[in-house]
């Protein structure tokens, strides 16, 4: 904005020197590393002004909100496990003054980023119509209307389901109008989602310094896995999303099989999360990543990055022969969770009761089963402490949640969206697509067991994967780029 009241800006180095380094990886790599201080050594407020900053510099320099969106996918992982406040009631988020530093500045950047959308549709450029607009539209629709001729069906249950469709799609549609996509390399969502999978990486070893975390000792407990933004599921699910990020890297970079590497050690951190869905699911997922590198890469890489796997998998055999009791110690309470349901049958058979009595609708977001309906207690992460937070205990499961609380109708609208996101991933497959299709996988799939597609984090990362996507150059269809 202050290139555009100052034209003559745009000729000055300096000015061009900052605008190359806010759409660098270095940048990227700035923003990561804040998030992992932050969760690590508690420093929110510190790190979230520094986001303030950012913000303001990029809506006065930057041609668009490129820059932005590494702090739209860190912004939410920044909370740290000492100030959760599920955990640690009176942590820093209890105090009005943080209450207060904390809402301004997401107010400040909330100005600045609706300012920045202003200014951008102000210049008249035609951007055409998001692809999927209409599906989500319809699931919006969907989940305002949830509990509707229900019990369940009020202003509170309206407004969450505003905050689950925006969180779902609120950042595909200000990215798809704010960015300059023909300016964006191809390689931009794979550079930002393998850097902030080393954040996530580093937020994961920080949560064994848990009071009461596992250790090799067979003390401990998973359930001391927890950061300030989520529980060892939470986090599972989105370095398992981060996962095959490195993957596109491996199969179009020099020295991919460095990034073959880093794919396997980031599946070791979906590990070290100790969620059993994220590493089931994880694991089909790094199969699939392990098969798409083998395939899509040429010559020497292929050879590396099969040596790179095959080494791997024979050291991770011989480590857990000949570290067999410190590993079972270190992963005793996974071990003892086994095929425990830990509830979620009883929680799909409440929805399903609920479906039954009202089958077009559901019962809303807050007559949600394990709530009001039967004897269960789900509250939000399974803790007790949360009775009445604004997030509502969930069925962890995507359909059953769909069914019990939007009824058919959501059924239907989160069917058309998915429907519409598979064709724009196999129409005209390129290795973006495939890689965006891979990490979109790994939070569909873990979500069969866990709420994901529900939680507001997971979903801005969503956002982001398609609309990068649907409007980076090589994601688009050859006959448009030729005709270009």
């Amino acid at each position: 904005m202050l290139t555009e009241a100052f034209p003559k800006l745009n000729d000055s180095r300096a000015m061009q020197q900052l605008r190359a380094f806010l759409r660098s990886g270095w940048f990227i790599g700035i923003v990561a590393l804040l998030m992992a201080c932050s969760e690590i050594f508690s420093l929110e407020l510190y790190v979230i002004y520094a986001y303030v900053v950012f913000g303001f510099v990029i809506v006065l320099v930057s041609e668009d909100t490129l820059p932005a969106v590494p702090m739209v996918v860190c912004g939410y992982m920044l909370f740290s496990s000492e100030n959760n406040p599920g955990m640690h009631p009176d942590s820093l988020f209890s105090k009005p003054y943080a209450q207060f530093a904390l809402g301004y500045a997401v107010a400040v950047l909330a100005v600045l980023l609706i300012g920045r959308l202003v200014s951008k549709l102000l210049q008249g450029k035609r951007h055409g119509v998001p692809k999927l607009l209409a599906g989500f539209l319809l699931l919006g629709v969907a989940y305002l209307a949830s509990g509707l001729f229900s019990a369940g069906f009020d202003g509170k249950s309206v407004f969450f389901g505003f905050v689950e469709i925006a969180a779902l799609c609120g950042f595909y549609f200000y990215f798809y109008f704010t960015v300059d996509w023909d300016k964006v390399t191809e390689d931009r969502l794979a550079l930002l989602f393998t850097i902030v999978g080393a954040g996530v990486l580093a937020e994961i070893v920080g949560l064994y310094f848990n009071p009461g975390a596992p250790g090799l000792d067979g003390e401990g407990n998973r359930n001391q896995l927890y950061t300030g933004w989520g529980v060892w599921n939470c986090v599972g699910c989105v370095m398992a999303m981060c996962m095959p990020a490195p993957v596109y890297l491996a199969v179009k970079k020099k020295h991919g099989w460095c990034f073959a590497l880093l794919s396997c050690l980031y599946f070791l951190g979906v590990l070290l999360t100790q969620s059993r869905g994220s590493i089931l699911f994880g694991a089909v997922v790094f199969v699939a990543c392990i098969v798409y590198t083998l395939i899509a890469s040429k010559g020497r890489e292929r050879i590396y990055s099969a040596i790179v796997y095959g080494a791997l998998l024979l050291g991770g055999v011989i480590a857990c022969i000949i570290f067999s009791e410190k590993i079972a110690a270190m992963f005793q309470s996974l071990l003892n969770a086994g095929m425990d349901d830990s509830g979620r049958l009883s929680l799909y058979e409440q929805c399903w009761e609920a479906f039954k009595k009202f089958p077009l609708f559901g019962v809303g977001w807050y007559d949600t089963p394990g709530i009001q309906l039967g004897n269960g207690s789900m509250y939000p992460n399974g803790n007790p402490a949360l009775e009445g937070y604004f997030v509502p205990g969930f069925a962890h499961n995507t359909f059953f949640q769909l069914i019990g609380c939007g009824g058919l109708f959501a059924f239907v609208a989160y069917f058309f969206h998915r429907t519409q996101t598979v064709l724009m991933a196999v129409r005209d497959p390129s290795p973006l697509k495939i890689t965006a299709a891979l990490c979109i996988a790994a939070m569909l799939l873990t979500s069969f067991v866990d709420n994901h597609v529900f939680n507001m984090g997971p979903g801005l990362l969503y956002s982001v994967i398609l609309v990068f996507a649907e409007k980076t150059p090589a994601a688009r269809p050859r006959m448009l780029a030729v005709r270009k």
